[in-house]
């Protein structure tokens, strides 16, 4: 079995985070979900548990960390430069953030956003060939 990765976020309004990544493409698993989390589906081993306050904190004994600091980046790798603009192009639309200057860096393309709780993602492409053979020597 394949390794899977549940991401799991705090979120202030459970069903905005749901809609918010509905408009990015994804789908929610109700197996999973209820009125205090949402199993979002990235693919067939990556998920996001958006959880309210209550339940994250049901999960630590840690303060929830204030998500206008960064702790983590989240970084997902797209198909191709336009799915990348497409996913970006879409979280602002819904109404994230784009946080920095896309980067193009040739072999390898990134943008990033935060959602509307502050949580911040980045999306890469890399040429096929260069993910084979690794960066360009300098």
């Amino acid at each position: 079995m394949d390794t899977m990765v549940f991401i799991n976020l705090p979120v202030n309004d459970l069903d905005r985070s749901k809609a918010f990544y509905e408009a990015l493409g994804y789908s929610i698993n109700p197996m999973f979900s209820d009125d205090t989390a949402a199993c979002i589906v990235i693919s067939d081993t990556i998920y996001v548990m958006a959880l309210t306050h209550a339940k994250f904190a049901d999960f630590t004994d840690k303060t929830i960390a204030d998500a206008s600091t960064v702790e983590v980046i989240n970084s997902l790798t797209a198909g191709s430069k336009d799915e990348v603009h497409r996913i970006v192009d879409a979280a602002v639309a819904a109404g994230g953030s784009e946080d920095r200057a896309p980067m193009d860096l040739g072999f390898m393309f990134q943008r990033s956003f935060t959602d509307p709780d502050g949580h911040r993602w980045e999306y890469v492409w890399m040429d096929p060939q260069a993910a084979q053979d690794g960066p360009p020597a300098e």
